[in-house]
């Protein structure tokens, strides 16, 4: 036991790595990941103090169904949200009717290959973190976190698919000829039915993609009695692209493409955390509460720290200026079909306010 508790524990010699980890083979490699662990000696045992669990995939691939009929006649492949109601009483179905992810070169779903998700150095983690060490004080929360981002001298350009270290921040290394890669490609088909009419199927797809430096976190709020969080989504993809075909995948629309597509989403921080609650009617609710002003303090009228509280003038000078509460939307090229639009670019985006509730639509 204490052999298997060292071995687990060498890979927590590095930074980034929790204590527990949990590494998930699939199909033909069941020894890569043993042969990069080693046994640490009684005293290194004892400096260890990680915590939380980390989740590596090696040669990992999912797909998930089809709405066509297996020989039997069963469609048990496909997963729906039913229980909704339109307007005027029919019944809502949401379908998705494929789910996939792939290694590169996946064809949009069509070929699928194995993928690595994550590494012993940079895993998936689920860990509970000391909230005064990210700016939330007094309070543990519990983090979901994607692999973490690298210094630029070490880790990989986050677009490029040739990219080598050194070239950039991310740490999900893309594919060679000979190594299968972290950044999968990843796609969804869906429709609506609302009655016995189905919408168009919906297609998503996004190629190497990356969410490092990606997390959520929750913890608890005592004034409101509610669960709080913080929510950060890097998402970045040499080409993200929609269409919408008819039922029986014959014919198809414009296809939108989104070329050298990063997201960079930010909901909550630490001045104005996200609220989940569910209301007396039963809905969801996700609320950005308006900022809490600072003790009444002045700023001077040349604007200047000197001239002001400086409790106060700091105050805001963090919420305008602190590039973690600013969302960013960065699109090389976008295009429908044949016809190109250009860049898109929006930065520096601040959520003030936001309140979205779910709705019950039945009559």
């Amino acid at each position: 036991m204490l052999s298997s508790l060292k071995r687990c524990c060498a890979v927590a010699k590095t930074p980034h790595v929790p204590c527990a980890i949990i590494v998930l083979v699939a199909l033909l490699a069941p020894a890569i990941a043993i042969a990069e662990l080693q046994d640490l000696s009684e005293q290194e045992l004892s400096e260890i103090d990680g915590a939380g669990i980390g989740v590596v995939l090696e040669n990992f691939k999912f797909s998930h169904g089809t709405d066509a009929p297996d020989v039997d006649g069963n469609q048990a492949r496909i997963f729906k949200i039913g229980g909704l109601k339109s307007t005027d009483g029919r019944d809502v179905e949401i379908v998705v009717n494929h789910l996939y992810i792939s290694g590169n070169g996946s064809n949009y779903g069509q070929n699928l290959s194995p993928v690595n998700l994550g590494r012993l150095v940079t895993p998936y983690r689920i860990d509970v973190v000391d909230g005064n060490t990210i700016g939330i004080r007094d309070r543990a929360v519990l983090e979901f976190a994607a692999p973490a981002l690298m210094d630029a001298a070490q880790g990989y350009d986050c677009m490029s698919s040739g990219a080598a270290a050194g070239s950039g921040v991310c740490s999900s290394r893309p594919a060679t000829a000979d190594f299968v890669g972290e950044r999968p490609d990843i796609g969804m088909q869906m429709n609506v039915a609302v009655g016995d009419d189905r919408s168009a199927n919906i297609n998503i797809h996004a190629k190497s993609a990356v969410i490092d430096g990606s997390y959520l976190r929750l913890w608890g709020d005592d004034d409101r009695q509610q669960m709080v969080g913080q929510f950060k989504l890097n998402f970045q993809s040499p080409e993200l692209s929609i269409n919408a075909c008819s039922q029986d995948g014959l014919s198809c629309g414009s296809r939108i493409t989104m070329t050298n597509f990063a997201l960079e989403l930010a909901i909550g921080n630490q001045l104005q955390p996200v609220f989940f609650d569910v209301d007396g009617t039963g809905n969801f609710v996700v609320e950005v509460a308006a900022i809490d002003r600072p003790a009444p303090g002045t700023i001077g009228a040349d604007g200047l720290r000197g001239s002001s509280d400086t409790d106060t003038w700091d105050f805001y000078e963090d919420y305008y200026t602190n590039p973690d509460y600013r969302s960013n939307l960065h699109i090389g090229n976008f295009s429908v079909a044949d016809r190109d639009f250009g860049s898109a670019r929006v930065e520096g985006m601040l959520i003030q306010h936001l309140d979205i509730r779910t709705k019950d639509l039945a009559p």
